[in-house]
């Protein structure tokens, strides 16, 4: 697939399918800003899956929305930092491009389908307006296409469901056709927003399994949002941690989950059941995510971590660990500091 049209842009990292260099973002508000993101550095090959994780505040959707140009024109500022997709600068597209490459070339999978489907329009008719944007094929052609997609979904009767509003549907099946809508196009890159919060367990991890399946059957590159580590571990090739609009730790999945190097990770990876004994509480992190329009100081965490001291008045930059480039923290004691066995 040819990449998307984005005229008088050098292209980036070629082996990347979406590369973000210390961005920063801005919300204004009356008297001051909100720092949605501050220096965030994230990268995406292709046929990977890769998770963005953290707690609600963090930064992980507004990176989310940024990579597709889906935040409000006019209502955020990027105070620095640059962001390619396919090799071409979203920053400097115009609208006109980013109309050209959603879809296409990158696609979105929503937390709640019974939002982002149309309620007026059956399934059929918006597969439909969503190939016929992208693809110049005959009327029988796109119901084939249609009927295909979400067959291949593993859904039985696809003529039937073409015919359905999405509230006729369940939580699991409305979620199967954002993944088949999403799919349409065969696109180079899938972001997917907690795309499975609103599930029960049992049809998230099939609805998982099945993006999963999909994204690796194509050699899709898929950038993972959640504030679920345990679906990271079983879902996601790396991982990056994310914290008041910051990366403070990134690396191999399988690394991150058994050897956490930041007290975040630490903290988020002790809240799940797996980690605990049978019948007991589990630990949270006490406080909450500080104030983005008011940041502290120094290390963002400070305030709710046990292993703080003076060092961490001073912001830690986020760095390798035991000279392994793609392995980072941000933390002045993540080299000396164990996690608890």
């Amino acid at each position: 697939m040819a990449d998307a049209t984005m005229p008088g842009q050098a292209r980036a990292t070629p082996d990347a399918v979406l590369d973000v260099r210390d961005l920063c973002l801005e919300f204004p508000v009356y008297k001051g800003s909100v720092k949605a993101l501050n220096g965030v550095s994230l990268r995406v090959g292709p046929g990977e899956i890769v998770g963005v994780v953290g707690e609600s505040g963090s930064g992980k959707s507004v990176t989310a929305m940024a990579a597709l140009r889906l935040l409000p024109p006019g209502g955020f500022t990027v105070t620095g930092g640059t962001l390619t997709l396919l090799g071409r600068d979203v920053l400097a597209a115009t609208e006109k491009d980013m109309r050209a490459v959603r879809g296409r070339d990158a696609a979105m999978i929503f937390q709640e389908p019974l939002t982002a489907l149309n309620p007026t329009k059956r399934i059929g008719a918006q597969l439909a307006d969503v190939i016929l944007c992208h693809q110049n094929l005959t009327k029988t052609q796109v119901r084939d296409k249609a009927v295909a997609l979400l067959r291949d979904m593993y859904i039985s009767d696809p003529e039937q469901i073409l015919r359905r509003y999405p509230f006729e549907l369940s939580g699991g099946m409305r979620q199967r056709v954002m993944i088949a809508l999403a799919f349409s196009c065969d696109p180079r890159l899938l972001i997917a927003d907690e795309p499975t919060t609103a599930l029960d367990v049992t049809v998230q991890r099939q609805v998982l399994l099945l993006l999963q399946e999909k994204a690796r059957e194509r050699g899709t590159a898929v950038l993972f949002i959640t504030h679920d580590m345990a679906v990271v571990s079983q879902f996601c090739d790396r991982v990056y941690v994310m914290y008041a609009g910051s990366v403070v730790e990134q690396g191999n999945t399988r690394e991150v989950m058994a050897r956490p190097r930041h007290p975040y990770t630490r903290g988020l990876l002790q809240g799940l059941p797996e980690n605990a004994p049978p019948a007991t509480v589990l630990p949270s992190i006490r406080g909450q995510v500080p104030d983005m329009a008011a940041l502290p100081r120094g290390c963002a965490f400070r305030d709710r971590c046990d292993h703080a001291d003076d060092a961490c008045a001073v912001r830690p930059a986020l760095r390798s660990l035991d000279g392994d480039a793609a392995r980072k923290a941000a933390c002045w004691h993540v080299l000396v500091e164990e996690p608890a066995p």
